[in-house]
Parts: structure tokens; sequence; C-alpha cells
């Protein structure tokens, strides 16, 4: 069929092809375009509603005032699409922007331009070359953007990988990665998630780990497995089962736990250290406690209010605090503070302290220097005299 307007409905049989008297011409309808299926439009096409019931094809523009449902089939958009709401049971794919209020497809969302929606649902996969912009985002197996995107909830079952912008919440089930700096509010991941470039937001949940190449700002991390970051990591606390690996600085305003293992290239600062296993920075510095069950490697040393080695432990590079606590058959370098417990069978370099408790087994390689007090259990092997002092070397 050849026209240009058609007043009231259009009823287009199957295998039926549609023509305006122009090329690249627009066809309207002033009603509702009902399609048997395997329908091709070679022109642009408006109308109020476009129903059908198999494939269809508009190798123009596609404007509809109200919805787009296509049943059992998929719908091929050549140019722009609009419509208020969309319901496709198998695809959708739109080779120029896409604007639509709700979009919901069955099976497979391809845009290659921008996308712009307040709901999107898609059963398959999305595959956007533009950018996105949307409310909400649920795609039930993979999502992908090659463009900036700006979505306030994208809730994805399996894999999702975006090239940066501003998601507010973010919870994939597998994979989420973002190719350029982020902005976000809150990322919950069960798997693996991949951050590139200067990201920023508040809170990181992840099941798997946290890979981060380039600077990272947060308020809370809670990761069950691995965290590595290239730059500068910067936030409020973070809470890691396995390994925490830094290149650059980590500067927490509260608590680092970890399970495992910390390595960080730069200074650490933070309120809290607790760490089960293996702690190494060029400086630790912490505002209230350092505590760590294994051992401790600083080329300018640990300093804190209270710090504890476990049982066993080791630390190499000065330790300087208030309070002191060296666990049984542990190992340290130089000990500076006020109070300092040295428990049975530990070692030292150099002591330096007010009051000072050393218990039986105990052997101190170098100086041991008090100002105040000095209670030395049985057996313990002193390289030098004990001095009482003035004052304490810094």
């Amino acid at each position: 069929m050849t026209s240009d307007v058609v007043n009231g409905d259009l009823e287009v049989g199957r295998h039926a092809i549609v023509r305006g008297t122009q090329p690249q011409a627009r066809v309207k309808v002033s009603g509702t375009v009902h399609c048997e299926g395997d329908n091709t439009f070679e022109c642009s096409l408006s109308a109020e509603n476009l129903e059908a019931e198999d494939t269809v094809t508009i190798q123009g523009d596609l404007e509809v005032e109200d919805a787009v449902e296509v049943e059992d089939g998929r719908l091929e958009v050549f140019g722009k699409m609009a419509a208020k709401n969309v319901d496709v049971d198998n695809s959708l794919y739109a080779h120029k922007d896409l604007t639509d209020n709700e979009v919901e497809v069955g099976g497979r969302l391809r845009v290659d331009g921008n996308t712009k929606a307040e709901d999107i649902d898609v059963g398959g996969a999305f595959e956007a070359k533009g950018e996105v912009t949307a409310e909400d985002v649920d795609v039930g197996g993979t999502f992908s953007s090659e463009s900036k995107v700006d979505i306030k909830n994208l809730d994805v079952g399996g894999t999702a990988t975006v090239a940066g912008g501003k998601i507010s919440c973010v919870d994939v089930g597998g994979t989420f990665r973002s190719n350029n700096a982020l902005e976000f509010e809150k990322i919950d991941v069960g798997g693996t998630v991949k951050l590139t470039g200067e990201s920023k937001g508040k809170e990181i949940e992840v099941g798997g780990s946290l890979e981060v190449k380039g600077d990272l700002e947060f308020e809370e991390i809670e990761v069950g497995g691995v965290v590595a970051i290239t730059g500068l990591a910067q936030g409020g606390r973070m809470e890691v089962g396995g390994k925490v690996d830094v290149d650059g600085s980590l500067r927490l305003s509260g608590t680092l736990k970890v399970g495992g293992r910390v390595d960080i290239s730069g200074e650490l600062t933070t309120r809290n250290i607790e760490i089960g296993g293996v702690l190494r920075a060029r400086k630790a510095t912490a505002e209230e406690s350092v505590e760590v069950g294994g051992s401790i490697t600083t080329g300018e040393g640990v300093a804190a209010r209270f710090v504890e080695i476990g049982r066993r432990g080791e630390v190499h590079g000065p330790i300087r605090a208030e309070e002191v606590i060296i666990g049984r058959d542990a190992h340290v370098e130089d000990v500076y503070g006020k109070t300092l417990l040295l428990r049975s069978g530990a070692g030292a370099q150099n002591i330096y302290g007010e009051d000072v408790t050393i218990e039986s087994h105990c052997c101190i390689h170098g100086e041991l220097q008090y100002t105040s007090r000095l209670n030395l259990g049985e057996n313990v092997s002193l390289a030098k005299a004990p001095q009482k002092v003035d004052k304490l070397p810094s």
C-alpha cells in the first residue's frame, strides 16, 4: 500500500509492505496501526498506537503517541523511535535514538543511538552504544553501554558494563564494570566490581573482589575477598575478608578491618586498624588503635594511641604509641611509648618507655630506657643494663 495520511485505524495484512508516496516520506495514521506480522514500512511512521502479532520493520522513524505492543515477534526501527509505552515479546533494535517512558522487552534490546526512558525492563540482554538516561533499568541477563550513563537504579542479574557516568544504586548479581569515572551512591554486587578512572561514591558491597584502576573516594567498603586499587583511596570505613592491595595511599576516617593481608605502597592513615594477617606500608598511622595478628613491615614505622601485636607476630620498623602490647613469642624492633608490655618469650631490639613491663624469657637485643617504672620477669635477657633516664629519645 502507498499512502501518506490515514484517517482512523490502519489494518496491515501479513507480509504486507507500506510505502509513502515519496521516498523517505512519513505515513501519518490518526488511529492505531494493526499489523498481522512480517510487515515492513519502507517509510517513517507516526500513529496513536502500534499493535503487531509478529515481526515489524520500520525503515524510517517511528513516532507513537501512546503504546507499541509486539506479540511473539521483534521490532526493528532504522530511524529514531519515540513512544510512551513499549512492550515487545522478543527483541527490539533501534538503530538511532530511543525515547520512551516505559520499555519492556522479553528478549534483547539494542540501541545504537541514545536511550532516554523512565523504566526499562529487559528479560535477556540490553546493548546500548549511545548514552543511557533512565530512572530504572532492570535486566535479567547482561547490560552494556559504550557511552556514559545517567541511571538512578541499575538492577542486572548477570553482568553489567558501562563507560562511566552516574548511577545512584547498582545491584548486579555477577560482575559490574565501569570503563571510566563513575559517580554512585551504592554498589551491591555478588561477584566482581571493576572501576576505572577517578570514581566517587558512598557504599560498596561486593561478595568477591573489587578492582580499581585509578583513584577512589568512598564512605564504606565491605568486600568478601580482595580489594586492589592502583591510585589513592580515601573514605570512611573498609572491611575486607581477604586481602587489600593499594599502590597509592589509603586514608580512612573510620576503621580498616582485614582478615588477611594489607599491602600499601604509600601511607596508611586511619582511625583503627584490625588485621588478622600481615600489614605492609611505608607508614601506618592510626588515631586510636592498631591490632595485628601476624606481622607489620614499614619503612617509617607504626604510630597510634594503642598498638597490640599478636602471638608470634613480627614487626619490622619502629612502633610509637601511648600503650603497646607485644604478644607472646613475638619479635619487634624499636618500641617507643608510655606504657609498654612484652608478653612472655617476646623479643625487641630497643625499648624506650615510661612504664615498662617485661615478662619472663623475653630478650632485648639493644637498649632498654625508662623514665618511671621497670618491672622485669624471670630469665629476661638484656644486652645492656637498663637505664632510667629523664627524657626518652624520639
